[in-house]
């Protein structure tokens, strides 16, 4: 169950840019800034306001240092998110995805555990349950090495024409170098997420108690929206810089369709972490593993939907053969954190 969770979760991170296409005649700033209102700061309050009845007691009751630890990782966060569009711009929905996720899933699932101290690295390295989620994490990096691989090949292959046919901006160059920048400061959110163990505990315990599934509202909040902070105050400067304030009540455009798809992004996009909180109840002792699970998601489902756009048309037998290799290893080591959450519990 925690593996089909943080599936869908993947699913929804794969897809959340979609209804941005559907945006017309607004610049980027200001369609970015109504994707942030909702999947920063609307869709969570409400999902937390209605699943978690003490919500506003936990956070007034909570760690200031957790507090503020949770918060700043949110703001980290969303210096690699406003770059996210930009990597998927450059690099298109399947290359760009994989590139970004595949080094936030290394670094979001690795480092959170040994941040939280021996006892934390002796469960990922001293128990079966441990040692076969940590095999998992390393089977989907190779997925996504191969991924990228495949991705490298593509390059090299297809003609100018054909890239800017299925990715209109494609720049391999400028995509890598966004996808670094992005993939490593997005990989703040897990170590966010996974940052609020005290709060997690308060939601658990402070009456009117929250249930498990959901006791990581409070924490999924307060990490959102240092994001929104940085992603909201970003979009306002641009919006006076380049006088587009005007888009949000401009004549002769969609502007209630605009408000409609760039919010349905945002509750789409913001649906991944909201999976990510509630199956990790599910996995045990080895609920960090979640993160990868939800990256290579993400990157398995990312793929598909190139596929499905066109984004691998015209490749050789070469390319396809590895990036279906990189789509296999993404799957297994699905199928292989399941298993280790398995042991996991049944330790327990």
């Amino acid at each position: 169950m925690g593996i089909l969770i943080f599936m869908l979760g993947g699913l929804a991170g794969a897809v959340f840019y979609l209804p941005f296409k559907k945006v017309k005649n607004w610049a980027w700033e200001s369609y970015w800034l109504v994707y942030a209102v909702f999947g920063l700061l609307l869709v969570p309050w409400i999902l937390a306001l209605a699943t978690s009845p003490n919500v506003l007691a936990v956070l007034r009751a909570a760690p200031g240092d957790e507090m503020i630890y949770c918060l700043v990782c949110g703001a980290i966060w969303g210096f690699g998110g406003l770059t996210w569009g930009l990597m998927i711009r450059y690099l298109g929905v399947g290359l760009g995805l994989a590139m970004g996720a595949g080094l936030t899933s290394a670094a979001g699932t690795l480092i959170p555990p040994m941040l939280k101290g021996q006892e934390a690295v002796a469960n990922m390295f001293g128990t079966s349950a441990g040692l076969v989620s940590v095999a998992a994490a390393l089977v989907s990096v190779a997925g996504i090495v191969l991924v990228g691989m495949a991705g490298m090949s593509k390059e090299n292959e297809l003609p100018a024409e054909e890239k800017k046919r299925a990715v209109a901006e494609f720049n391999f160059k400028k995509g890598i170098m966004v996808a670094i920048f992005s993939g490593l400061m997005s990989s703040a959110m897990s170590f966010g997420l996974q940052g609020g163990s005290e709060i997690q505990k308060l939601a658990l315990t402070m009456a009117p108690a929250t249930s498990a599934t959901w006791a990581g509202m409070p924490v999924l909040v307060v990490v959102l929206l240092g994001g929104f902070i940085v992603n909201a105050g970003w979009c306002i400067i641009l919006n006076v810089r380049n006088k587009t304030a005007g888009d949000y009540v401009a004549k002769g455009v969609p502007v209630v369709p605009n408000l409609v798809f760039a919010g349905a992004a945002g509750a789409i996009w913001c649906s991944q972490f909201i999976c990510f909180k509630a199956g990790e109840p599910q996995m045990g002792s080895t609920s960090y593993i979640g993160w990868a699970v939800l990256m290579a998601s993400m990157i398995l489902f990312s793929q598909v939907l190139g596929l499905m756009l066109g984004e691998w048309k015209g490749t050789s037998k070469k390319t396809i053969v590895l990036l279906t290799a990189g789509l296999v290893l993404l799957i297994l080591s699905a199928v292989d954190a399941g298993y280790g959450g398995y042991l996991g519990k049944k330790a327990l």
